[in-house]
């Protein structure tokens, strides 16, 4: 199953006019239009809504061929408004078009926080399936989803609202669901971008497009990052604790990853010291139950196992843990020696590695 992750985008936002109320549109930028589309088809189209201005194919200044846009001209901005929610994604020449409104007045402020960016898009997924997902959010300016030179979708696009709430709404309830049966993922910009400027942050999947559950991301500045790894280390989301944490070098992780594990297993020595004894010399066909069997007298066994070879073969060695030291004791004191079909059973405290070596150590 694919995955899509939808996050805040900080480009190509929708207008907002000085005092909240952004003028009247009624210039339309029309895309993905086919090489062989003209002017003319354009007109024709268009003018079903409303009386047309202008239609301006945009060409190549070299070759004039068809840069695959145009620009139509209304000089109703209701019939502009009409254009876009009726003829979107109208195919010409079996390709759908795609409209959105045109925006040239430097005088109107851009708001990032409306437009929001969709990533691992299931590859059928094309701009009328992201624009049906959308619209019940809000009025949607533009709807695009990235293809390739051959006209694929590269599995991501971009939604722009009209209104900023419509865009948060759209993540807040997107976020964790089911979108044509492709799981919306955690928001990484939204979540960590109120520390500071994020330079990236990516989610890692596999090659099927599945999540591996972790990602990066970069800040510009350190103290940032050292701020979002304290306040978010630990937290949960949809009910998942996360690790929050500076990102290693494989070197780094491999040491880090030693450093624990060492630590973790003296903390279950220090745990055991004095329960856990280790048992040799004893015949190759005895099993972990008989074993049991053997000390089950001296108080109650918390485990009991021989070591043996991928194969099944016994080492030769075994361990037995008991509840209290004092069971331990009793059991050390009486078995150690102990003829087991024929062979002196010997027992001793289970040391760890390091303090096994020290000892060696001291008789070399």
């Amino acid at each position: 199953m694919a995955q899509a992750l939808v996050d805040q985008h900080p480009a190509n936002g929708v207008v907002n006019g000085a005092g909240g109320n952004p003028p009247p549109l009624a210039s339309l930028f029309v895309g993905d239009l086919q090489p062989n589309v003209t002017e003319t088809q354009l007109f024709e189209l268009f003018r079903q809504i409303g009386p047309v201005v202008s239609v301006r194919l945009c060409l190549d200044s070299r070759t004039n061929r068809s840069l695959g846009h145009a620009y139509v001209n209304y000089s109703n901005p209701t019939d502009a408004a009409m254009a876009l929610d009726v003829l979107n994604f109208t195919p010409i020449h079996n390709r759908p078009i795609r409209i959105m409104y045109s925006i040239h007045d430097p005088s109107i402020s851009i708001n990032g926080a409306a437009n929001i960016f969709i990533k691992n898009l299931d590859k059928t997924i094309g701009n009328k399936e992201l624009h049906e997902i959308f619209c019940s959010f809000g009025n949607i300016l533009s709807c695009k989803v990235a293809i390739d030179a051959f006209g694929q979708s590269k599995g991501y696009g971009f939604v722009q609202f009209e209104q900023e709430e419509a865009a948060q709404n759209a993540i807040n309830r997107l976020n964790g669901m089911l979108v044509n049966d492709k799981l919306v993922y955690e928001d990484l910009e939204f979540i960590f971008g109120k520390y500071g400027e994020i330079t990236s942050a990516v989610v890692m999947t596999s090659e099927d497009g599945k999540s591996k559950c972790f990602g990066f991301v970069n800040f510009e500045m350190p103290d940032a990052a050292a701020q979002a790894v304290h306040e978010l280390n630990g937290q949960k989301f949809d009910d998942k604790e996360w690790y929050v944490g500076k990102a290693l070098k494989k070197s780094e992780r491999e040491l880090d990853l030693r450093g624990n594990f060492h630590l973790h297993a003296r903390e279950a020595f220090n745990k055991h010291q004095g329960i856990n004894l280790y048992l040799k010399n004893f015949e190759d066909n005895i099993e972990d139950d008989m074993l049991r069997e053997l000390f089950s007298g001296f108080g109650t066994i918390t485990s009991c196992k021989i070591m043996r070879e991928p194969n099944g073969a016994s080492k030769g060695f075994g361990f037995v843990s008991f509840s209290a030291p004092e069971e331990a004791a009793r059991a050390l004191a009486e078995m150690n020696g102990k003829l087991i079909g024929g062979k002196p059973l010997v027992v001793a405290l289970a040391q760890d590695k390091a303090e096994r070596k020290a000892k060696l150590q001291v008789f070399n």
